[in-house]
């Protein structure tokens, strides 16, 4: 592999460079989240169902992102990341002109192509840049600016939405993607290996139509548009296809997504039951913009406001994080932290009409640092046993099953409200209050559930990353 050796300067700002990339992606989710019922009312649909504008660039995320790695190994790390963030700007330029669904949804699929190539071939390059003893305080160290992007997300959300158009949440990205353009051509090292693998176009085919077509079923599930007849043929079309994906895996030497790193007990547990975490607090961020907006009457700039001290909290505490791995170890932290978020997503059931708001922000701040600190751990446990080799499928697995995490818990957290909730077009207030506190306790059982997964770790895994000493 080409590796030139990173300069002190180059490991004091790649994390700030990586973070550019991550705060693009946070600021956009973050303040289209805010902005739902707004966008939703002048595109003409109803709040529940602009989970499509959000899964849909998730979803191309997840379909795109195992190719991330490769394409990082064939044409090098700086080429694809300058690449990618211009074509994330670009969909955000279209995004931003949408009239109608369909379009929206397109240029949302667009972005994620971009994203898809930005946010895991950054990542990538900080851990070949970083030794693994090194690799917590980076991750720890470069999330804390990309953790802006959920603080201001928000607020910046509400306030354009209040003072301006709503178009302008999507344009906030091009000075940003400037930057970031900036930044890769003075400082991101140009990894790239001698001798690429042959893209598993097959593979991409496979796997990617089998979890679109999985996604779209979870979309159209509860919208009364096709029949549970077709809906179980296309369900059951789609298992069809990741079921073949694995067939073929099996019979090829450089697969899109190498299964068998699975066999990694540390790999398996951080992916698997990150998997099941994200699910539940993936469909957070979508549930409480309707909660506070439509179920209580807030204002976005109101809501933005309650949702901040999530990141806050996340962001004012972050460097505390490697000190409770080093102290506690994986096994420990993840097994009792599971439940504590499982706990907070149910305690959000609590909150309805008469609750003080400071108490909505404590809950909030509380349940912000948790999650950090989960998504902290997993996220650095997922390269403690994988060789140099093996780093950027590693790298390609676990953001896969992260993006495809988030895209499953905003269906479910739709499909789940949408169940509960009699009427989603006209539904009152009390009743979409009732709807989605139901929702927080089924969200927060899903959390709950991921422990078994992670009580599998041993004392002692992930020591190597986190320096536990048992």
């Amino acid at each position: 592999m080409n590796r030139p050796e990173p300069t002190p300067t180059v490991k004091l700002l790649l994390p700030w460079l990586v973070a550019v990339a991550f705060f693009m992606e946070a600021l956009d989710a973050t303040i289209l989240n805010t902005a739902v019922p707004t966008v939703a009312a002048a595109i003409h649909v109803a709040p529940l169902s602009m989970k499509s504008a959000l899964t849909s660039y998730m979803l191309s995320l997840a379909v795109f992102i195992p190719i991330s790695g490769w394409v990082a190994d064939r044409f090098g790390s700086r080429r694809v990341f300058t690449s990618a963030i211009g074509l994330f700007m670009f969909g955000s330029l279209l995004c931003g002109l949408s009239t109608r669904m369909p379009f929206l949804v397109a240029s949302r699929i667009l972005q994620g192509c971009g994203g898809a190539m930005m946010v895991p071939v950054g990542r990538l390059t900080l851990v070949r840049t970083f030794p693994r003893s090194e690799l917590v305080r980076a991750m720890s160290f470069f999330s804390i600016p990309a953790l802006i992007g959920p603080m201001l997300g928000p607020l910046v959300g509400g306030l354009i939405v209040g003072y301006f158009h709503w178009r302008v949440i999507f344009f906030v990205n091009l000075p940003i993607g400037l930057l970031g353009l900036y930044l890769v051509y003075r400082y991101l090292p140009d990894y790239k290996t001698d001798r690429a693998d042959p893209l598993d176009f097959i593979g991409l085919v496979l796997f990617g139509s089998g979890i679109a077509l999985f996604s779209y079923v979870l979309e159209v599930f509860g919208e009364h548009t096709l029949s549970p007849t077709e809906i179980g043929g296309l369900l059951a079309l789609s298992l069809l296809l990741l079921f073949a994906y694995w067939r073929h895996s099996l019979t090829i030497a450089s697969p899109l997504l190498r299964l068998g790193l699975f066999t990694i007990r540390t790999f398996r547990s951080s992916v698997s039951g990150g998997l099941l975490t994200r699910i539940g607090v993936g469909g957070m961020p979508f549930l409480l913009p309707l909660l506070y907006q439509v179920g209580l009457g807030f204002t976005p700039i109101q809501s933005g406001l309650l949702i901040m001290p999530q990141p806050l909290a996340a962001m004012s505490l972050k460097l505390t994080m490697p000190r409770v791995l080093t102290r506690f170890g994986y096994r420990r932290v993840l097994v009792s932290n599971t439940l504590i978020i499982g706990l907070f997503i149910v305690m959000f059931s609590t909150i309805g009409p008469g609750t003080p708001v400071w108490l909505i922000a404590a809950q909030a701040f509380g349940y912000g640092y948790f999650t950090s600190l989960q998504f902290t751990a997993i996220n650095s446990m997922v390269y403690a046993d994988l060789t140099e080799e093996d780093t950027s499928m590693g790298s390609s697995i676990a953001s896969t099953m992260q993006q495809l995490s988030l895209s499953f818990g905003v269906a479910a957290a739709s499909l789940v409200a949408a169940y509960f909730i009699p009427d989603r077009f006209h539904a009152s207030p009390q009743e979409m209050i009732t709807g989605i506190h139901r929702a927080f306790w089924v969200l927060g059982g899903m959390t709950m559930f991921s422990t078994l997964v992670f009580r599998k770790l041993t004392q002692s895994d992930g020591a190597n990353v986190s320096q536990h000493r048992g």
